[in-house]
């Protein structure tokens, strides 16, 4: 039989790139074989570069159109006052230590940013520690009576009624001595569409209750949106009120948080997309945080566990009633200035 590769090599009319060379006699020094070698070597090189290019260039294409999402949904509103730093019951201003992390105020409502006269129901302080190593929330209940700059003692939420994100800002700042960094507002609406974005989340549930049509036992209980939402509402059938409900509302933000961060979000592309755009579809930021900045503190938290995120809920003593007949929890002061100190000091693991 004759041999393909001999034919080929002897043929005038084929491709020198396409000939094979006999191995048998050939010379490793003939200048016109180098050539060949090389020529071949370049063809493989580019094919093996546009292999690689094509899925980059998908992922590449792929977060511009999910920057441009976020970015054509997240709106900016001037939530953080124009005041200076928190200040002190003697209205001297409070030192903040620098390198200490960053501190985020999450407000949740039913009404949305955009109605006059909406009490805040969700108020969480996220603080993210310089190295990014774990996550503290702070439930602040609503019913926390506290000074409001200019309006005197009354409850917290009442500030964001009276003043919106800012006067919030302010009263919460002095309240710890810390200064806040950034804001995100959120209605219910939100939450409900985020978590059906990531197919639903397992909550725990610390404590019974039914209600709306659902029921809640104790332990893991796997939540699509709408249960999530009827979950995190309800308050009178707890057994202590509003405090019972914000800690329903941290096991809710963790589950979520968590399932967000997973590898069956991050890696389905789908799901990134579908979660990112229920979650800022109805978000509004301060005038400083940007999409940029977003991005870069969701990725330096890529790698939280369950362990790495710890609830706290702000200091109180008891419950009373205000001298206008208004239940009212009672600030615990000499905890609450603890725990603003292990905040401003980037601490918070040393809080108890």
């Amino acid at each position: 039989m004759e041999d393909t590769r001999a034919a080929l090599v002897g043929d005038p009319d084929a491709d020198p790139e396409e000939r094979p060379t006999l191995d048998v006699g050939a010379d490793d020094d003939d200048p016109i074989e180098r050539s060949r070698r090389k020529r071949r070597n370049r063809k493989v090189l580019i094919v093996a570069l546009v292999l690689l290019l094509v899925p980059v260039l998908a992922v590449g294409g792929y977060l511009v159109w999910l920057n441009q999402i976020v970015s054509n949904n997240v709106k900016q509103e001037m939530l953080l006052p124009d005041t200076g730093p928190p200040v002190d019951a003697n209205g001297q201003a409070v030192p903040q230590v620098t390198g200490s992390g960053t501190n985020y105020l999450i407000i949740g409502n039913d009404a949305g940013p955009d109605r006059q006269g909406a009490r805040s129901d969700v108020m969480v302080l996220v603080h993210v520690p310089a190295d990014h190593r774990d996550v503290t929330l702070i439930h602040f209940p609503r019913d926390l009576w506290v000074p409001i700059p200019g309006k005197g003692e009354a409850k917290l939420n009442a500030s964001y009624a009276w003043g919106g994100a800012p006067l919030l800002v302010k009263t919460m700042q002095n309240m710890l001595g810390v200064k806040i960094d950034h804001v995100a507002m959120l209605g219910f609406e939100g939450f409900k569409n985020m978590t059906d974005a990531v197919g639903g989340v397992d909550v725990n549930v610390e404590e019974a209750s039914t209600g709306d049509g659902k029921v809640f036992k104790e332990g893991i209980q796997h939540m699509d949106g709408e249960t999530a939402l009827v979950f995190v509402r309800q308050r009178y059938m707890l057994s202590q009120g509003d405090i019972s409900r914000g800690q329903r509302q941290l096991a809710f933000v963790k589950a979520l948080m968590l399932k967000t961060l997973s590898k069956d979000v991050l890696t389905n592309p789908i799901k990134l997309k579908d979660f990112m755009d229920a979650a800022t579809s109805n978000l509004t930021v301060d005038q400083n945080l940007d999409v940029a900045d977003m991005r870069a503190e969701a990725f330096a938290m890529r790698n939280l566990r369950g362990g790495d995120v710890r609830f706290i809920t702000a200091p109180f003593s008891g419950f009373g009633t205000s001298k206008d007949g208004q239940s009212i929890d009672i600030v615990d002061k000499g905890r609450m200035a603890d725990l603003g100190k292990a905040i401003r000091e980037d601490a918070l693991e040393s809080y108890q």
